[in-house]
């Protein structure tokens, strides 16, 4: 058996150029890193700082125009740069970001799970079929042979990349490459995930190279840390080390740009100022001098990565970094926790349902056919809200609690089955008219999917305008440009493509294009969610300030509690197409709190609070109640009997507003631990 501490995968020196229309981008300059088996490593940076273009090189998944190079690149021995095709998927597993993007929609899950056994070790299917079942069990997918027949669309986000990592895991690989393997799911399924992957590092020896933009999960799951800034290894060693001690000015600025759910709301966050170097002139000195508050003469001279206290720091002034605290916001000023006024939307009473498939279908009893009815599907049942002008609502449950169909029921996007709304005091109608549309907008998750390619940033800005009849002509490109220093770009981005920009600053350009019509109310559906840490803290910066300036009001979906903690002045937790709880942030992030809003919080990764108790939940959101009971009882950590399933749960409401819909007392919420607690 080899020795723990001898490398199974090694780096060194490796460096890529690719090929562009500006000349060659170092997209890696002399990386560096060795893992043993049974360890985990976080790969950790901003997008565009070379960690996916690591994983692919180690994968010798290159495309034609990239050039290679390194002094060592191997795997238990072998050569990487002429085995890699033969080690891929053998013994090297790989699980990608997004599983509706890996997994094939023409087949079933078993069968996709037993491919690689049957390609890699020659397995008959019947064979691989039935090791494919045994592999979804082993990570935890409940009726495994059900989940075998079905296909993608059948299951949820987190079964779905749990059918990712059983693909990965099928040949039984010594080290899994995981590409963000979390970012999509929420913190419950997260959780579960990062369970799973620490239990079968421990369990199979399995090394892991983690690549993430989320400091906390690299924190619960990595043993060390590689910090990379544009194409450059800046730190590296022990992940809780780098985490407690930063030593370079980069890795503390990604920890300063953080929010965190344990510190509660924050004026403001610190994100690191200005963008990526030029990769097509790379820099022979420090690279990141130019937005480095640490920097001075001598850091136009190469940098070399010193030992300090037992890691690596690419920074002369390592000491000097390390012995200065991290930026501490200053908590929200009272005045401000809390909007004043009349509420501005109101909605009372909405329900959404679904049907699946047609309205019957034929099936066949006793050799006779009969006509079903097609199931019907509650996404929203009975909810009712308000949010008020300058405020921020946060809505926050897991993937499929109808969070999503609720921010579309009150932007009426939906037709909703029951319920009412109105805008300042006036009734919306089912078909709004134009004024609504003009002052209700929505921020969408992925700029990508919401930008029109073909459409130049000026021409995106400027449709609203004409639409709603706001401005035109000269007034109008005067209008764009005011809209661009909204959002704090300038002017020459209006000549701009989306696919000329960062996906900070494509994001800016969907934030400009909502607030074009001059609306009072957005929902921003997970708008920050796939952002890198400093580019999320300077949109929620802008947000927050655009909130102060226009006083906008919000309804904030988002799955990561700790930006909800850091942007909402109320939240609203969702179960199951309800909401269970809802009050002030600091009221729910507190106890007394529903008993899934506590499972919600106790599941957030935390940097520096590994020793927080787990609130661990049976089944999952579709584990379907009693219908007349409590609809979290089937999964309640706290469950009292036979009530839960029988009645509905009272709400429970404090005399400052706080909302819980339990059969627990509040005197019994009220001793629950702290979930969030307070890192070390």
């Amino acid at each position: 058996m080899a020795d723990a501490k001898t490398p199974l995968l090694e780096i060194r020196d490796l460096s890529l150029r690719y090929a562009t229309a500006r000349g060659k981008v170092q997209a890696l300059d002399k990386v560096s890193l060795a893992l043993p088996r049974g360890r985990a490593m976080g790969l950790v940076g901003e997008s565009g700082s070379g960690k996916s273009s690591l994983v692919l090189a180690l994968l010798g998944l290159l495309g034609k125009g990239a050039e290679l190079s390194s002094a060592l690149a191997q795997f238990d021995g072998q050569d990487l740069r002429k085995t890699a095709a033969a080690l891929r998927g053998r013994r090297i597993g790989m699980v990608f970001q997004d599983p509706s993007a890996v997994l094939n929609p023409t087949l079933t899950i078993g069968y996709q799970v037993a491919e690689p056994l049957i390609h890699h070790r020659g397995l008959a299917e019947r064979a691989a079929l039935a090791r494919a079942v045994a592999l979804l069990n082993e990570v935890g997918i409940a009726r495994a042979e059900a989940v075998a027949r079905s296909y993608p669309h059948q299951l949820s986000g987190g079964m779905k990349q749990r059918a990712v990592i059983a693909t990965a895991l099928a040949c039984e690989p010594e080290l899994l490459l995981l590409d963000e393997p979390t970012t999509a799911l929420d913190v419950t399924v997260e959780a579960q995930i990062l369970d799973l992957l620490d239990g079968l590092r421990r369990t199979r020896n399995v090394a892991m190279l983690l690549v993430s933009h989320n400091l906390g999960i690299v924190d619960r799951l990595c043993d060390d840390l590689t910090v990379l800034y544009a194409g450059r290894v800046v730190e590296q060693g022990r992940a809780s080390e780098i985490l407690q001690t930063p030593r370079h000015p980069y890795t503390r600025g990604l920890l300063a740009a953080l929010p965190r759910a344990d510190q509660g709301r924050l004026a403001r966050l610190t994100p690191i100022p200005g963008g990526l170097p030029d990769l097509t002139r790379p820099d022979p000195g420090c690279n990141f001098r130019a937005r480095c508050a640490f920097a001075e003469e001598a850091c136009t001279a190469p940098q070399a990565l010193d030992d300090k206290a037992g890691c690596q720091v690419r920074c002369h002034r390592a000491d000097a970094v390390a012995a200065a605290p991290l930026p501490q916001p200053e908590p929200m000023a009272a005045a401000r926790k809390e909007a004043t006024g009349a509420p501005l939307l109101i909605a009372m009473e909405m329900s959404k349902s679904f049907r699946l498939g047609s309205a019957f279908s034929l099936t066949f009893s006793g050799g006779l056919p009969r006509l079903r009815r097609a199931t019907e599907v509650v996404a929203v049942d009975d909810v009712s809200l308000h949010v008020a002008r300058g405020e921020v609502l946060g809505l926050v449950g897991e993937s499929g609690c109808g969070k999503s169909t609720l921010g579309r029921l009150v932007l009426r996007l939906l037709e909703a089955n029951a319920g009412r709304l109105s805008l300042d005091g006036q009734v919306v109608p089912a078909v709004p008219g134009v004024e609504f549309r003009r002052r209700a907008q929505i921020v969408f998750q992925n700029p990508d999917s919401s930008l029109n390619p073909r459409q130049r940033v000026r021409e995106a800005l400027r449709w609203p305008l004409i639409r709603f009849g706001l401005a035109d002509g000269a007034e109008a490109d005067r209008e764009v440009d005011r809209l661009l220093e909204l959002v704090r770009l300038p002017a020459s981005y209006g000549s701009r493509y989306p696919h000329q920009m960062s996906g900070g600053e494509k994001q800016r350009i969907g934030i400009a294009r909502a607030l074009a019509s001059r609306p009072d109310f957005l929902v921003c559906d997970e708008a920050v969610s796939a952002l890198d840490v400093s580019v999320q803290a300077a949109v929620l910066n802008l947000l927050s300030d655009l909130r102060e300036r226009l006083g906008l009001a919000y309804l904030f979906i988002s799955h990561d509690i700790g930006v909800i903690a850091h942007v909402a002045t109320r939240i609203a937790v969702m179960y199951r197409g309800a909401i269970v709880e809802q009050g002030s942030a600091a009221q729910v992030l507190a106890p007394p709190y529903h008993p899934y809003t506590e499972a919600l919080l106790s599941a957030v990764p935390l940097v520096g609070a590994k020793t927080r108790v787990r609130v661990r939940l049976m089944g999952d959101a579709s584990t379907a109640p009693s219908s007349t009971g409590c609809r979290f009882a089937p999964r309640c950590p706290h469950r009292i009997g036979a009530i839960c399933d029988s009645l509905p749960p009272p709400v429970r409401t404090s005399a400052q507003g706080h909302r819980i819909a339990c059969h627990l007392p509040v005197e019994t919420l009220a001793a629950l631990p702290p979930a969030l607690g307070r890192a070390a």
